[in-house]
């Protein structure tokens, strides 16, 4: 049973956990077993993200403890400052996941933890714990663990044993500003663990290929994150980084957590009412463009734009900047192009593809699979195309970039804007 005392702790520790935005479906499929308790359904979100059915999945994120022996100047667990502290036991939090899982709270745990005494006696308490929900408590849902930077290879290697999912957080993409915020940190003790975990992968694979039953390695691979302005970097200098760690093999996401001023007594942050939330999901749209629309680093960002425009989407900026690439004939060019189109998907390029073999395709066609016409209409040419009073469409080649991107902003969407410019950040 759960004590007054071990669910306060939770509390404590539930709470300290909370900033840490790198969870992630599993990308695993851990099948139902006699033997074991639970299982992991492929494609499952945690942190209540989403299932491909549409189903709300939780996950127990948690803390082992958030006493560190670090002082970064943007965490909230920091050593220097004065709040509540609880560490749970290796058994405790063993019990806790067992016990929700049981109760149906929870299908999986997301488990970090602040540093104490070194690097290697945090991480063996983590892989204890993973090995001991597998092997004593027969747990078969998933596990995410947060490495500990610094932390051996053979900790590591014992903890991707069990784990499904293992990650690292960079936080600051660049290693000057890194040490300005915290001073104890480098690149070097981040990078290390992510290469000796992804070596194992690599290994494991190789392993499978001679020997049929040779138990997974990290089998989803590795997640990490990068806070967003804490420091003065451009989004050039973020989607670099995430463009170099998508460049690695074992690399599954990159995650961008808009700074919350949880410290504002130390001069070296910034000074922020709420976090830059538009900023946030242009990047995490921008990373969406180089993961499955083939877009590189410089074409969304470059030395001439090293910001992403608050008022428009990266894909819509890159289109407005470059206008000679439109307009877009529906019918004839090849699928990499199309894909491009401001308001056109993965999904909706694919069945314009597939359709146009049989017959031409119209507007009419593009709006049932899903096109936002709004934004393509400028952009492209097909069969016919009119605007709601049947006049031809002028495209952005007529019209000229200026001239367009005001038509495609709402006035919505210029408010929320200029509500959220808490990026124009002033650095004491």
């Amino acid at each position: 049973m759960l004590t007054e005392n071990t669910m306060e702790k939770l509390q404590i520790l539930a709470e300290s956990a909370k900033y840490d935005v790198s969870c992630s479906s599993s990308g695993t499929v851990r099948g139902g077993r006699k033997d074991m308790v639970g299982n992991t359904v492929g494609g499952i979100g945690i942190c209540h993200s989403f299932a491909d059915d549409g189903r709300c999945i939780s996950l127990l994120k948690v803390m082992l403890t958030n006493y560190c022996m670090y002082d970064c100047a943007y965490c909230i667990n920091r050593r220097s400052n004065d709040i509540r502290r609880a560490t749970l036991s290796v058994s405790e939090l063993e019990e806790i996941t067992m016990e929700f899982y049981r109760r149906n709270y929870i299908e999986g745990l997301f488990l970090s933890s602040g540093v104490v005494r070194s690097p290697d006696y945090t991480m063996e308490r983590l892989a204890a714990i993973a090995r001991d929900l597998r092997t004593k408590h027969r747990f078969n849902g998933y596990i995410h663990l947060k490495s500990i930077p610094g932390a051996s290879r053979e900790l590591l290697s014992e903890a991707g044993k069990y784990a499904d999912r293992m990650s690292v957080n960079i936080e600051i993409p660049r290693e000057e500003s890194l040490k300005l915020l915290a001073p104890e940190k480098n690149h070097q003790s981040v990078f290390q663990p992510m290469q000796f975990i992804q070596q194992g992968v690599l290994e494991n694979k190789e392993d499978r290929k001679r020997m049929r039953h040779v138990p997974r390695f990290v089998p989803a691979g590795q997640s990490t994150q990068m806070i967003v302005g804490a420091t003065n970097e451009t989004d050039l200098d973020i989607l670099g980084m995430s463009a170099a760690l998508y460049g690695r093999p074992t690399m599954r996401r990159v995650y961008y957590s808009g700074y919350v001023s949880v410290n504002t007594y130390d001069p070296r942050l910034p000074v922020l009412k709420q976090p830059p939330l538009v900023r946030e999901n242009r990047l995490y749209q921008a990373d969406w463009l180089m993961r499955f629309y083939h877009f590189r680093v410089d074409e969304i960002v470059d030395e001439q734009h090293s910001n992403l425009d608050l008022d428009v989407d990266p894909k819509l900026s890159w289109a407005l900047r470059h206008p000679e690439e439109f307009p877009v004939d529906i019918n004839h060019d090849d699928y990499e192009r199309i894909l491009r189109v401001p308001g056109i998907g993965v999904k909706s390029a694919l069945m314009i593809v597939s359709s146009r073999r049989f017959s031409r395709i119209t507007s009419y066609h593009l709006k049932k699979m899903g096109v936002v016409m709004k934004k393509a209409k400028y952009f492209i040419t097909c069969h016919e195309l009119t605007d709601s009073y049947a006049n031809p469409v002028v495209g952005i080649n007529e019209l000229h970039p200026e001239r367009l991107k005001p038509l495609l902003v709402s006035k919505a969407q210029q408010k929320k804007a200029a509500a959220e410019l808490q990026l124009k950040i002033n650095f004491k």
